[in-house]
Formats: C-alpha cells, sequence, structure tokens
C-alpha cells in the first residue's frame, strides 16, 4: 500500500528575514498609515515565501498585507514577487456573486431595457402542450395570433400568492379600513380564466389601486357603495333652540339705602333723610 506524502517546503533564510524589504513593498500599494507589526512568516516554496503585516484601514478590520518574496538560485538578494490584499478571521467579506438574473428585482427594469426569459422558466409552459381546462387557447383559434408560451400552473400559483399577500391583497392597512371588499364594488373587473374568482382590476379612476389587479377579499374607501357616514357626537355642530326661553331671575346687588316716597309729595321729606 502506498502512501501519498506531502513535501514541506525548507524555510528559505534569506526570504524569511526579508522583513524590512517586504513592509516596504506593502507600503508602496498602501496608504499612510495603513500598514501594521508584522504578522509572521509562511514558506510557500523553494526559496519563496509570504510576509504578512497587519492592516490598519478601518473599513478593512482584520485583512492583512500578504507580500511574497523570493529569490533566484544560488542569489542572495530577494525580490518581491507579489503584493496583495487578504482578507483574514472575522474579516468583513462580500456577499457571494450572483449572476444579474438573480439580482433583479421588482422595479428594476427601466426604458429601453430588455429581460430575456430562459427557455427552462419554469413559470412559462409551451403553448402547443398546454392542455389543462385552464390555459389560454387563442393559439388554437387564432392562427397567427398564439403564443409560443403560456403560463404554467407554478407561475400562476407564484402570482396568486405574491398579489394576495402584497399590496393588492386583504392584508393591508387600507384594506382593513374600507367599508366592504372589492368583490362587491361595482368598479371591480374580474379576471377571465383560472383566476376569476379570486382577482380583478379596478377600474375607478379616484381608487389608489386604479388599473391595478386587486384581490376579491381587498378594499378601499373609493367602494361604489359606500357611503357618507353621520358626523359623531364630537364633530356634531350644536343645536340652538330659538323657539323657547327660560326666566331667569338675577338678584339685585347692593345698591345703597332704598328710596321710598315720592317726589310730588310734599309731606315726603327730602330724599336721602330720614
Amino acid at each position: 500500500m502506498s502512501r501519498t506524502r506531502t513535501r514541506t517546503a525548507p524555510v528559505d533564510q534569506a526570504c524569511a528575514a526579508a522583513i524590512e524589504p517586504a513592509r516596504a513593498a506593502a507600503q508602496e500599494i498602501a496608504r499612510p498609515g495603513e500598514v501594521g507589526e508584522h504578522l509572521g512568516y509562511e514558506s510557500e516554496g523553494d526559496r519563496i515565501g509570504t510576509h504578512y503585516f497587519a492592516c490598519l484601514d478601518r473599513a478593512y478590520r482584520n485583512w492583512r498585507w500578504a507580500i511574497t518574496v523570493t529569490r533566484a538560485s544560488r542569489a542572495r538578494n530577494v525580490t518581491v514577487s507579489e503584493t496583495v490584499l487578504l482578507p483574514g478571521v472575522g474579516s468583513l467579506l462580500a456577499p457571494q456573486w450572483l449572476p444579474w438574473s438573480e439580482r433583479l428585482r421588482p422595479g428594476d427594469l427601466g426604458v429601453g431595457d430588455l429581460l430575456p426569459t430562459s427557455a427552462d422558466d419554469d413559470r412559462l409552459a409551451p403553448g402547443f402542450t398546454e392542455t389543462s381546462e385552464d390555459a389560454d387557447q387563442q393559439m388554437i383559434f387564432e392562427y397567427g395570433l398564439g403564443r409560443a408560451r403560456v403560463l404554467s400552473a407554478i407561475g400562476r400559483d407564484r402570482a396568486v400568492r405574491r398579489w394576495h399577500s402584497g399590496d393588492p391583497g386583504p392584508h393591508t392597512p387600507l384594506a382593513h379600513a374600507a367599508p366592504a371588499q372589492c368583490s362587491t364594488c361595482g368598479f371591480y373587473w374580474p379576471l377571465a380564466g383560472a383566476l376569476r374568482t379570486g382577482f380583478g382590476v379596478c377600474a375607478n379612476e379616484y381608487a389608489p389601486d386604479d388599473g391595478r389587479v386587486v384581490a376579491a377579499d381587498h378594499g378601499c374607501g373609493a367602494h361604489s357603495e359606500a357611503i357618507k357616514a353621520p358626523p359623531s357626537a364630537e364633530q356634531a355642530p350644536p343645536i340652538l333652540d330659538d323657539l323657547g326661553f327660560d326666566l331667569m331671575v338675577e338678584e339685585a346687588a347692593d345698591a345703597g339705602p332704598v328710596l321710598t316716597g315720592s317726589v310730588d309729595d310734599a309731606d315726603s321729606e327730602p330724599l336721602g333723610h330720614s
């Protein structure tokens, strides 16, 4: 039984001692003050090794400057072979790269942009093989107006979940405050096909969802049968009764001595005298 042995590269003393030349190479590619202490040396092969220095840049915390040095056979001078900044333990890394088709989000498509659909998109099915009762059979009856692919069952289910759980669905503050749901509104235009019972299009120009697909149990304040609510007690204006009156008796204040008699009475004493 043969065993595979991994040959350990011997440490080249000249390369291992070239700390200052490696530091100078790191300082050439780094900004001032970004090269920190020497973190160690690692042998890469015969007469070649890498020196590591701490990176002091706050944006690259726990990263390391890696400077690879080497020397030719029978040569005493060590030269710099490669300089690079490498991540270390606990360093902040960029997320894994994704192709553009997976990074795309709703609303990213702009004017003039093209979004090709892959041939194996599971949201679509070939029109000439779609035989379900809910399939669009336009291509069969109208020659030249058919579509090469139609919405598959997977694509339809994804659309139903997306619409019902999003803004057109019943779980929004707008729908909760609505007087009734869209299915009872005169401006609700049901979709055709399998989605007819669950979704429709709003045709009320004053509604926030005008021209958009909404769930049957969605709703808003522009319902066709909405009735203006009577004002509450706090908002009702005061009622004035101008047909009746109450007799109010007011007690006279202390106005001094009471005058008696008459100015025409000759026997009476002058006013103000007892």
